[in-house]
C-alpha cells in the first residue's frame, strides 16, 4: 500500500471513528449526563464505566461483521432473517427521527447560550448549515472533516471546565468501581444515547460507502472501533467530573438548562457562552450523523433512494427540524431519545450475532468466541435493563 492511499485510509477510519463519536456525543449526552449526575453523584461514575465497557463490545462485533460482509446492517439482518432488515431499518430510521429532533433541539439551546438567539431561530440556521453540508460533492469527506474539527474543539472546552470546577477526583474514582446505588434507566437512557439506534452503525456505514470492507481491513477497522468509543468515554467522564465539581460545591443545577448550568456555575458569564459552543458542535455533529446513517439504513431498498440519498438526508433534517418547532420542550426529548435508542441495541445486536455465524455472509471468516459471548452479554443485560425501565415506567 502506498503512503497515500494508507493516509487517506487512516483517514476515513478516524472520520469513522469521530462520526461515532460526535453522533454519541450529541445535546442528549450533555443533557443525560448532567441530569443522572445530580441524581446518583459519584456513584453515575459506574454508569459510564458499564456503558463504556458495554459499548465496546457492542460495536467491536459490529464494525467487524459488517466491515467483513461488506453489507449494512439492514442487509445483513435480511440476509439473515427475512424480513428482518425492514423491522431493523425502520426501528433505527424511528430512532434517529427521535433523536435528530433532540438535536436540533440542542443546536437552538446552544446557539441561545452562545449568542442569545432564541431557540427556534438557532435551530433553523443550524438546519440549513447541516443541509449545506450535504450540498458538496464530496459529502461524505466534507462530513469526516466537519465531525472531527468539531470533536476536538468539544473535548478542549469541556476540559477547561472541569479544570475551572474543581471535582472531588478521588470519590468519583471510589463511586466508579463501587457504586452506592445503580439506576437501571441511567444505564438504558446512557447506553442507548451512546450506542443505541443508529449510533451503533455509524461508523460501519461510513467506513462500507468509502469501500473499507473485507477481512485484510480488520485491525483498522477495530482500532476505528476503540478511537471512537475512548472519545466518547473521555469527553462523558469530563462532564460527569465538571457536573460533580459544580454539584459538590453545592451550587444549583437548572433543570430547564443542565448542561448549561454547569458550564456557568463552573466559569460564569464565559462559561455560559462556552458551553453554547460545546452544545451546538455537539448537536450539529450529532444532526449530521443521524441523518447520514438513518438514510443509509433505507437506501439499500430501492435503487432511486441510492441514487437520491444526499435529497433523503437533507428531507430527513427539515423534517427534524419542522418536527421539533410544532413540539418543543427540548429537555424531555434529549432525556426521551437515549431511553427510545437503547431498546433498540439488544434487537439490533441480536441479529449480528446469529449473522456472524452464517457462512454464506462471511465466507472463510470465524468471529471470534469471545466476542460472541461478550456481545450475547450485552444483548441479555440490555433487554434486562429495557424491560425494568419498561416496568418502572408503568408502576
Amino acid at each position: 500500500m502506498t503512503e497515500e492511499k494508507r493516509s487517506s485510509l487512516a483517514s476515513v477510519i478516524f472520520g469513522a471513528a469521530f462520526l461515532m463519536a460526535t453522533s454519541a456525543v450529541g445535546p442528549g449526552f450533555l443533557t443525560q449526563t448532567t441530569v443522572f449526575t445530580k441524581q446518583l453523584l459519584a456513584s453515575f461514575g459506574f454508569v459510564i464505566l458499564l456503558s463504556v465497557i458495554l459499548d465496546i463490545f457492542a460495536q467491536l462485533n459490529i464494525w467487524r461483521v459488517l466491515t467483513v460482509s461488506g453489507k449494512r446492517g439492514q442487509d445483513v439482518a435480511n440476509a439473515t432473517i427475512p424480513g428482518s432488515g425492514y423491522l431493523l431499518a425502520a426501528l433505527v430510521a424511528a430512532g434517529g427521527l427521535i433523536f435528530n429532533i433532540g438535536n436540533i433541539a440542542g443546536t437552538g439551546l446552544g446557539l441561545n447560550a452562545a449568542l442569545d438567539l432564541p431557540v427556534e431561530y438557532g435551530a433553523i440556521l443550524s438546519g440549513l448549515a447541516a443541509i449545506c453540508l450535504f450540498l458538496f460533492k464530496e459529502a461524505g469527506k466534507a462530513m469526516d472533516l466537519f465531525v472531527k474539527v468539531l470533536g476536538v474543539i468539544m473535548l478542549g472546552l469541556i476540559a477547561y471546565v472541569v479544570f475551572q470546577s474543581q471535582p472531588p477526583l478521588a470519590e468519583a474514582a471510589y463511586r466508579t468501581v463501587w457504586p452506592e446505588r445503580i439506576d437501571p434507566r441511567a444505564i438504558v437512557t446512557l447506553v442507548g444515547g451512546t450506542v443505541g439506534g443508529y449510533i451503533t452503525f455509524a461508523g460501519a456505514h461510513r467506513l462500507i460507502d468509502a469501500g473499507i470492507t473485507g477481512r485484510d481491513k480488520l485491525g483498522e477497522v477495530s482500532r476505528g472501533a476503540y478511537t471512537g468509543i475512548l472519545l466518547t468515554a473521555i469527553i462523558r467522564f469530563c462532564l460527569f467530573l465538571a457536573a460533580l465539581g459544580v454539584i459538590t460545591l453545592g451550587l444549583t443545577i437548572d433543570d430547564k438548562n443542565p448542561p448549561a448550568s454547569v458550564f456557568q456555575n463552573a466559569a460564569g458569564t464565559v462559561g455560559l457562552r462556552l458551553f453554547g459552543v460545546v452544545m451546538w458542535a455537539a448537536a450539529i455533529t450529532s444532526v449530521v450523523g443521524a441523518a447520514f446513517t438513518s438514510v443509509s439504513f433505507l437506501k439499500t431498498f430501492h435503487p432511486s433512494l441510492e441514487r437520491n440519498s444526499n435529497r433523503i438526508v437533507i428531507a430527513f433534517m427539515v423534517v427534524s427540524t419542522l418536527i421539533f418547532l410544532l413540539i418543543g420542550n427540548p429537555v424531555r426529548l434529549l432525556v426521551f431519545a437515549g431511553t427510545a435508542n437503547g431498546f433498540i441495541l439488544p434487537i439490533g445486536l441480536a441479529v449480528i450475532l446469529i449473522a456472524c455465524r452464517k457462512s454464506s455472509l462471511m465466507g472463510e471468516y470465524r468471529h471470534p468466541t469471545w466476542l460472541q459471548i461478550a456481545g450475547w452479554a450485552v444483548v441479555a443485560i440490555m433487554a434486562w435493563f429495557s424491560i425494568s425501565t419498561i416496568i418502572s415506567m408503568l408502576a
